[in-house]
């Protein structure tokens, strides 16, 4: 479906109402489509706990000798130790 700028702005509610049920609205400008309305595709709802069991830390994952190894081997330096 193809619309004018000035019945895109009267009718948008019901314009709207249309693209939720699917279809894609082409808005015109002087006869030239300007802008495409068309449906977001929804996410699916995220859901926590997905990965539960499937991903673990070492130990020591947080410890100050680790952050600066990773420092060093990041940024190839000598860092001052914490």
């Amino acid at each position: 479906m193809v619309v004018n700028v000035h019945e895109a702005k009267t009718h948008l509610s019901r314009l709207l109402a249309r693209v939720e049920a699917g279809e894609e609205v082409v808005i015109a400008r002087a006869g030239k489509p300007v802008a495409r309305l068309v449906p977001i595709e929804q996410l699916a709802p995220r859901r926590s706990g997905l990965l539960a069991g499937k991903i673990w830390y070492a130990d020591d994952w947080d410890s100050d000798e680790v952050n600066d190894e990773i420092a060093r081997d990041f940024y190839d330096s000598e860092i001052e130790p914490s």
